[in-house]
Protein backbone atom coordinates (compact mmCIF):
# COMPACT_ATOMS: atom_id res chain seq x y z
CA UNK A 1 0.00 0.00 0.00
CA UNK A 2 1.18 3.55 -0.96
CA UNK A 3 0.56 6.33 1.60
CA UNK A 4 0.99 10.10 0.78
CA UNK A 5 0.43 12.93 3.20
CA UNK A 6 -0.73 16.26 1.88
CA UNK A 7 -0.70 19.79 3.09
CA UNK A 8 -4.37 20.00 4.33
CA UNK A 9 -3.55 17.57 7.04
CA UNK A 10 -5.14 14.64 4.59
CA UNK A 11 -3.61 11.12 3.52
CA UNK A 12 -4.41 9.12 0.07
CA UNK A 13 -3.51 5.36 0.41
CA UNK A 14 -3.52 3.58 -2.95
CA UNK A 15 -4.49 -0.35 -2.41
CA UNK A 16 -5.43 -3.55 -4.39
CA UNK A 17 -8.58 -5.15 -2.54
CA UNK A 18 -9.83 -8.60 -3.18
CA UNK A 19 -12.84 -8.79 -5.13
CA UNK A 20 -15.77 -9.57 -3.13
CA UNK A 21 -17.79 -12.02 -4.70
CA UNK A 22 -19.65 -13.59 -1.22
CA UNK A 23 -23.01 -15.38 -0.47
CA UNK A 24 -25.30 -12.14 0.08
CA UNK A 25 -23.41 -9.75 -2.35
CA UNK A 26 -26.00 -8.04 -4.74
CA UNK A 27 -25.76 -8.60 -8.01
CA UNK A 28 -23.26 -6.24 -10.13
CA UNK A 29 -24.48 -3.01 -11.52
CA UNK A 30 -25.84 -3.08 -15.25
CA UNK A 31 -22.80 -1.31 -16.13
CA UNK A 32 -19.64 -2.51 -14.53
CA UNK A 33 -17.82 0.51 -15.94
CA UNK A 34 -17.90 2.60 -13.09
CA UNK A 35 -16.95 3.83 -9.64
CA UNK A 36 -18.14 4.59 -6.52
CA UNK A 37 -16.94 5.81 -2.93
CA UNK A 38 -18.08 5.00 0.51
CA UNK A 39 -17.54 7.13 3.20
CA UNK A 40 -17.04 6.84 7.31
CA UNK A 41 -17.97 10.03 8.78
CA UNK A 42 -16.55 10.34 12.58
CA UNK A 43 -16.30 12.60 15.32
CA UNK A 44 -11.99 12.73 14.62
CA UNK A 45 -11.43 11.10 11.02
CA UNK A 46 -13.21 11.33 7.75
CA UNK A 47 -12.24 7.92 5.69
CA UNK A 48 -13.14 7.71 2.02
CA UNK A 49 -12.44 4.93 -0.17
CA UNK A 50 -13.10 4.60 -4.12
CA UNK A 51 -14.58 1.22 -5.17
CA UNK A 52 -14.76 -0.21 -8.43
CA UNK A 53 -18.14 -1.68 -10.13
CA UNK A 54 -17.19 -5.87 -8.10
CA UNK A 55 -16.23 -3.75 -4.85
CA UNK A 56 -12.56 -3.83 -4.96
CA UNK A 57 -10.80 -0.39 -3.71
CA UNK A 58 -8.79 0.72 -5.58
CA UNK A 59 -7.39 4.32 -3.27
CA UNK A 60 -8.11 5.36 -0.03
CA UNK A 61 -8.07 9.09 1.36
CA UNK A 62 -8.59 10.24 5.31
CA UNK A 63 -8.10 13.12 6.81
CA UNK A 64 -8.69 14.80 10.59
CA UNK A 65 -12.16 15.98 11.25
CA UNK A 66 -11.37 17.40 14.83
CA UNK A 67 -12.76 20.59 15.28
CA UNK A 68 -14.70 20.27 11.94
CA UNK A 69 -18.51 20.57 13.31
CA UNK A 70 -20.38 22.00 10.60
CA UNK A 71 -21.82 19.99 8.08
CA UNK A 72 -21.11 22.31 5.33
CA UNK A 73 -17.29 21.92 5.75
CA UNK A 74 -17.62 18.14 6.69
CA UNK A 75 -19.20 18.05 2.76
CA UNK A 76 -16.84 20.71 1.52
CA UNK A 77 -14.19 18.30 3.14
CA UNK A 78 -15.71 15.09 1.11
CA UNK A 79 -16.04 16.76 -1.94
CA UNK A 80 -12.60 17.99 -1.63
CA UNK A 81 -11.40 14.10 -0.91
CA UNK A 82 -13.15 12.47 -4.04
CA UNK A 83 -11.11 14.81 -5.83
CA UNK A 84 -8.34 13.83 -4.31
CA UNK A 85 -9.38 9.87 -4.79
CA UNK A 86 -10.04 10.49 -8.80
CA UNK A 87 -7.03 11.78 -9.39
CA UNK A 88 -4.62 9.32 -7.32
CA UNK A 89 -6.74 6.78 -9.47
CA UNK A 90 -6.84 8.69 -12.52
CA UNK A 91 -10.66 8.29 -12.92
CA UNK A 92 -12.49 10.67 -14.98
CA UNK A 93 -15.31 12.19 -12.82
CA UNK A 94 -17.95 11.18 -15.34
CA UNK A 95 -17.25 7.35 -14.14
CA UNK A 96 -18.23 7.82 -10.86
CA UNK A 97 -21.48 6.37 -9.80
CA UNK A 98 -22.85 7.16 -6.10
CA UNK A 99 -21.67 8.09 -3.14
CA UNK A 100 -22.69 6.72 0.40
CA UNK A 101 -21.82 7.26 4.16
CA UNK A 102 -22.00 6.32 7.53
CA UNK A 103 -23.10 9.27 9.76
CA UNK A 104 -22.41 8.34 13.65
CA UNK A 105 -26.00 9.31 14.95
CA UNK A 106 -29.76 9.00 14.27
CA UNK A 107 -30.60 8.95 10.26
CA UNK A 108 -33.61 8.71 8.48
CA UNK A 109 -32.19 6.58 5.42
CA UNK A 110 -35.56 7.63 3.46
CA UNK A 111 -35.86 11.00 3.59
CA UNK A 112 -31.73 11.60 3.55
CA UNK A 113 -31.97 13.37 6.59
CA UNK A 114 -29.46 12.64 9.90
CA UNK A 115 -31.78 13.72 12.66
CA UNK A 116 -29.35 13.69 15.43
CA UNK A 117 -25.33 12.90 15.61
CA UNK A 118 -23.39 12.05 18.82
CA UNK A 119 -22.27 14.59 21.15
CA UNK A 120 -18.81 14.52 19.13
CA UNK A 121 -20.68 16.53 16.38
CA UNK A 122 -24.11 17.61 17.44
CA UNK A 123 -25.90 18.07 14.47
CA UNK A 124 -29.34 18.21 14.11
CA UNK A 125 -31.56 17.83 11.24
CA UNK A 126 -29.27 17.78 8.39
CA UNK A 127 -30.58 17.00 4.82
CA UNK A 128 -26.99 15.66 4.60
CA UNK A 129 -28.27 12.63 1.14
CA UNK A 130 -28.89 16.66 -0.55
CA UNK A 131 -25.79 18.36 0.50
CA UNK A 132 -23.88 15.73 -1.12
CA UNK A 133 -25.39 15.26 -4.22
CA UNK A 134 -25.12 18.65 -4.73
CA UNK A 135 -21.19 18.79 -4.05
CA UNK A 136 -20.18 15.56 -5.89
CA UNK A 137 -22.95 15.08 -8.45
CA UNK A 138 -23.95 12.07 -7.86
CA UNK A 139 -26.58 9.49 -6.29
CA UNK A 140 -25.84 9.67 -2.42
CA UNK A 141 -27.37 7.53 0.30
CA UNK A 142 -26.40 7.69 4.00
CA UNK A 143 -26.97 5.74 7.18
CA UNK A 144 -26.17 5.31 10.51
CA UNK A 145 -22.47 4.21 10.99
CA UNK A 146 -23.52 1.13 13.10
CA UNK A 147 -26.43 -0.22 10.57
CA UNK A 148 -23.43 0.63 7.87
CA UNK A 149 -20.64 -1.61 9.94
CA UNK A 150 -23.47 -4.25 10.14
CA UNK A 151 -24.22 -4.02 5.94
CA UNK A 152 -20.33 -4.59 5.90
CA UNK A 153 -19.95 -7.74 8.40
CA UNK A 154 -23.02 -9.14 6.16
CA UNK A 155 -21.60 -8.61 2.66
CA UNK A 156 -17.88 -9.66 3.36
CA UNK A 157 -17.45 -9.78 7.08
CA UNK A 158 -17.96 -12.23 10.11
CA UNK A 159 -21.56 -12.12 9.17
CA UNK A 160 -21.59 -13.36 5.57
CA UNK A 161 -24.60 -15.96 5.03
CA UNK A 162 -26.36 -14.79 8.47
CA UNK A 163 -29.34 -14.10 7.91
CA UNK A 164 -30.41 -12.36 11.45
CA UNK A 165 -27.52 -10.86 14.04
CA UNK A 166 -26.55 -8.29 15.37
CA UNK A 167 -23.46 -6.41 15.26
CA UNK A 168 -21.91 -4.50 18.94
CA UNK A 169 -20.18 -1.28 18.07
CA UNK A 170 -18.60 -0.89 21.77
CA UNK A 171 -16.13 2.39 21.50
CA UNK A 172 -15.98 5.99 23.35
CA UNK A 173 -19.62 4.77 22.75
CA UNK A 174 -22.02 1.99 22.24
CA UNK A 175 -24.35 1.11 19.62
CA UNK A 176 -26.18 -1.74 17.61
CA UNK A 177 -26.90 -2.68 13.91
CA UNK A 178 -29.44 -5.26 13.78
CA UNK A 179 -30.15 -7.27 10.48
CA UNK A 180 -33.17 -9.68 10.21
CA UNK A 181 -33.92 -11.77 7.14
CA UNK A 182 -30.85 -9.86 5.48
CA UNK A 183 -32.03 -6.66 5.52
CA UNK A 184 -30.98 -3.90 8.86
CA UNK A 185 -33.57 -2.87 10.52
CA UNK A 186 -34.01 0.78 11.69
CA UNK A 187 -37.06 0.97 13.35
CA UNK A 188 -39.98 3.31 12.97
CA UNK A 189 -38.53 6.06 14.15
CA UNK A 190 -34.71 5.01 13.05
CA UNK A 191 -33.78 4.46 16.71
CA UNK A 192 -33.70 0.72 16.41
CA UNK A 193 -29.96 -0.45 18.00
CA UNK A 194 -29.83 2.15 20.38
CA UNK A 195 -28.84 0.29 22.96
CA UNK A 196 -26.18 2.62 24.40
CA UNK A 197 -29.26 3.67 26.84
CA UNK A 198 -30.48 0.34 27.67
CA UNK A 199 -30.94 -0.13 31.44
CA UNK A 200 -29.91 -2.77 32.76
CA UNK A 201 -28.73 -4.11 36.70
CA UNK A 202 -26.23 -1.24 38.30
CA UNK A 203 -26.89 1.20 35.48
CA UNK A 204 -28.00 4.84 36.14
CA UNK A 205 -31.44 5.15 36.23
CA UNK A 206 -31.46 9.21 35.38
CA UNK A 207 -32.68 10.53 32.37
CA UNK A 208 -30.48 11.38 29.51
CA UNK A 209 -30.87 13.74 26.99
CA UNK A 210 -30.88 12.49 23.53
CA UNK A 211 -26.88 12.62 21.80
CA UNK A 212 -25.16 12.16 25.22
CA UNK A 213 -23.57 9.07 26.31
CA UNK A 214 -26.69 6.52 28.00
CA UNK A 215 -26.51 4.16 30.51
CA UNK A 216 -25.25 1.58 29.65
CA UNK A 217 -22.60 3.03 27.79
CA UNK A 218 -21.40 4.53 30.97
CA UNK A 219 -20.11 1.09 32.10
CA UNK A 220 -19.51 -0.69 29.01
CA UNK A 221 -18.23 2.45 26.80
CA UNK A 222 -14.70 3.11 26.77
CA UNK A 223 -14.84 6.27 28.83
CA UNK A 224 -17.27 4.61 31.09
CA UNK A 225 -14.92 1.67 31.73
CA UNK A 226 -12.06 4.89 32.43
CA UNK A 227 -14.04 6.51 35.19
CA UNK A 228 -15.24 3.41 37.08
CA UNK A 229 -10.97 2.16 37.38
CA UNK A 230 -10.39 5.98 38.65
CA UNK A 231 -13.41 5.94 40.59
CA UNK A 232 -12.02 2.30 41.92
CA UNK A 233 -8.28 3.37 42.13
CA UNK A 234 -6.14 3.19 45.37
CA UNK A 235 -2.77 3.73 44.89
CA UNK A 236 -2.18 1.09 48.09
CA UNK A 237 -4.67 -1.14 46.02
CA UNK A 238 -2.73 -1.28 42.50
CA UNK A 239 0.76 -0.28 41.20
CA UNK A 240 -0.88 0.48 37.83
CA UNK A 241 -1.42 4.54 36.75
CA UNK A 242 -4.84 6.21 37.31
CA UNK A 243 -5.07 6.88 33.72
CA UNK A 244 -5.60 4.02 31.55
CA UNK A 245 -7.79 3.46 28.99
CA UNK A 246 -10.45 0.51 28.62
CA UNK A 247 -8.36 -1.67 26.74
CA UNK A 248 -5.00 -1.15 28.59
CA UNK A 249 -7.12 -1.97 31.91
CA UNK A 250 -8.52 -5.21 29.90
CA UNK A 251 -4.64 -6.38 28.88
CA UNK A 252 -4.00 -5.96 32.78
CA UNK A 253 -6.65 -8.17 33.50
CA UNK A 254 -5.59 -11.17 31.35
CA UNK A 255 -2.05 -10.18 33.31
CA UNK A 256 -3.79 -10.76 36.72
CA UNK A 257 -4.30 -7.81 38.07
CA UNK A 258 -7.03 -7.83 40.43
CA UNK A 259 -8.59 -4.34 40.18
CA UNK A 260 -8.69 -4.45 36.58
CA UNK A 261 -10.02 -8.07 36.99
CA UNK A 262 -13.02 -6.43 38.94
CA UNK A 263 -13.06 -3.93 36.34
CA UNK A 264 -13.64 -6.77 33.53
CA UNK A 265 -16.12 -8.56 35.25
CA UNK A 266 -18.47 -5.58 35.72
CA UNK A 267 -18.29 -4.92 32.30
CA UNK A 268 -18.69 -8.32 30.85
CA UNK A 269 -21.54 -8.98 33.21
CA UNK A 270 -23.16 -5.94 32.14
CA UNK A 271 -22.62 -6.32 28.53
CA UNK A 272 -24.13 -9.90 29.04
CA UNK A 273 -27.08 -8.79 30.33
CA UNK A 274 -27.78 -6.72 27.22
CA UNK A 275 -27.19 -9.51 24.68
CA UNK A 276 -29.44 -11.89 27.10
CA UNK A 277 -32.27 -9.59 26.36
CA UNK A 278 -31.55 -8.81 23.37
CA UNK A 279 -31.32 -12.14 22.12
CA UNK A 280 -34.78 -13.29 23.72
CA UNK A 281 -36.35 -10.84 21.83
CA UNK A 282 -34.89 -10.69 18.62
CA UNK A 283 -33.55 -14.75 18.77
CA UNK A 284 -30.63 -13.92 17.05
CA UNK A 285 -27.95 -16.13 17.64
CA UNK A 286 -25.16 -14.35 16.36
CA UNK A 287 -23.70 -11.34 17.91
CA UNK A 288 -20.46 -9.76 15.64
CA UNK A 289 -18.44 -7.45 18.51
CA UNK A 290 -16.57 -4.22 16.65
CA UNK A 291 -15.09 -0.91 18.14
CA UNK A 292 -12.20 -0.72 20.04
CA UNK A 293 -13.47 -2.03 23.29
CA UNK A 294 -15.66 -4.53 21.81
CA UNK A 295 -12.57 -5.98 19.68
CA UNK A 296 -10.91 -7.20 22.82
CA UNK A 297 -10.68 -10.49 23.20
CA UNK A 298 -10.89 -10.36 27.02
CA UNK A 299 -14.40 -9.07 27.44
CA UNK A 300 -15.30 -11.17 24.57
CA UNK A 301 -14.21 -14.43 26.07
CA UNK A 302 -15.66 -13.21 29.99
CA UNK A 303 -19.13 -12.07 28.24
CA UNK A 304 -19.34 -15.73 26.27
CA UNK A 305 -18.99 -17.60 30.01
CA UNK A 306 -21.38 -15.33 31.36
CA UNK A 307 -23.94 -15.62 28.66
CA UNK A 308 -22.62 -19.66 29.15
CA UNK A 309 -23.75 -19.74 32.74
CA UNK A 310 -27.41 -18.66 31.94
CA UNK A 311 -28.07 -22.18 30.74
CA UNK A 312 -30.26 -21.01 27.82
CA UNK A 313 -31.59 -23.66 25.26
CA UNK A 314 -30.19 -21.47 22.73
CA UNK A 315 -26.70 -19.39 23.79
CA UNK A 316 -25.99 -16.50 21.92
CA UNK A 317 -23.05 -16.93 19.48
CA UNK A 318 -19.92 -14.21 20.38
CA UNK A 319 -17.49 -13.17 17.80
CA UNK A 320 -15.07 -10.30 16.88
CA UNK A 321 -15.54 -8.38 14.05
CA UNK A 322 -13.23 -9.71 10.44
CA UNK A 323 -13.38 -5.89 8.66
CA UNK A 324 -12.34 -4.42 11.91
CA UNK A 325 -12.06 -0.70 11.83
CA UNK A 326 -12.94 -0.84 8.16
CA UNK A 327 -16.66 -2.43 8.56
CA UNK A 328 -18.16 0.97 8.14
CA UNK A 329 -15.84 1.76 4.83
CA UNK A 330 -17.06 -1.40 3.43
CA UNK A 331 -20.50 -1.16 4.68
CA UNK A 332 -20.44 2.55 2.76
CA UNK A 333 -19.05 0.97 -0.51
CA UNK A 334 -21.76 -1.88 -0.55
CA UNK A 335 -24.83 0.96 0.08
CA UNK A 336 -23.15 3.10 -2.81
CA UNK A 337 -22.46 -0.30 -4.74
CA UNK A 338 -26.84 -0.73 -4.10
CA UNK A 339 -27.59 3.05 -4.76
CA UNK A 340 -25.37 2.46 -8.57
CA UNK A 341 -27.34 -0.50 -9.23
CA UNK A 342 -30.88 0.76 -8.14
CA UNK A 343 -29.98 4.16 -10.75
CA UNK A 344 -29.13 2.11 -13.12
CA UNK A 345 -32.32 -0.22 -12.98
CA UNK A 346 -33.88 3.30 -13.71
CA UNK A 347 -32.63 4.47 -16.23
CA UNK A 348 -33.20 1.10 -18.34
Amino acid sequence: MHRSNRRDGSTVEKSQASSTNDMQQAPLAVSDKGYVVGADIGGTNLRLALADMTGTIVAKWSSSTVGVRGEHLVVDLIRSGVEHLLQQASVPRSALRSIAAGVPGVTDVDAGVVIATSYLMGWRDVPLRTLLEEAVGVPAAIDNDVNVAAIGESWIGAAQGVRDFIFLAIGTGVGAGIVLNGHPFRGMGWTAGEIGYMLVPGASEEPVERGKPGALEGIIGGEGIKEQWQNLWHRGDTALAKDLTATQIFDHALKGDPLAQTILQHSARTLGYAIYNISLILNCSLFVLGGGVGMHPALRDATQRILEERGTRTCPKLTHSTLGENAQLMGAIRLALDTANEQSLLLT
